[in-house]
């Protein structure tokens, strides 16, 4: 099992969402994908995200204005 970590601080809706796309495509099954980003719709986004594309959301902390998650593919 990877992991592979993703900064997205400073995107905004859709970029982080997007960009956890592009990478999930490059990761093989039961690799994990943690991201931190900015966007206010992060939270939501990433559990809608997670619940259309079959993968599980592990974690989701706050980190001041920001919010850190952890996916697995």
């Amino acid at each position: 099992m990877n992991v592979k970590t993703l900064d997205a601080r400073g995107l905004k809706c859709p970029q982080p969402q997007l960009k956890m796309l592009v990478e999930a495509k490059s990761m093989a099954k039961g690799d994990q994908l943690e991201v931190v980003a900015d966007c206010p719709t992060f939270e939501n986004d990433v559990r809608q995200w997670c619940q259309r594309a079959g993968k599980a959301l592990l974690w989701m902390r706050s980190e001041g204005s920001a919010k850190r998650c952890r996916v697995q593919i």
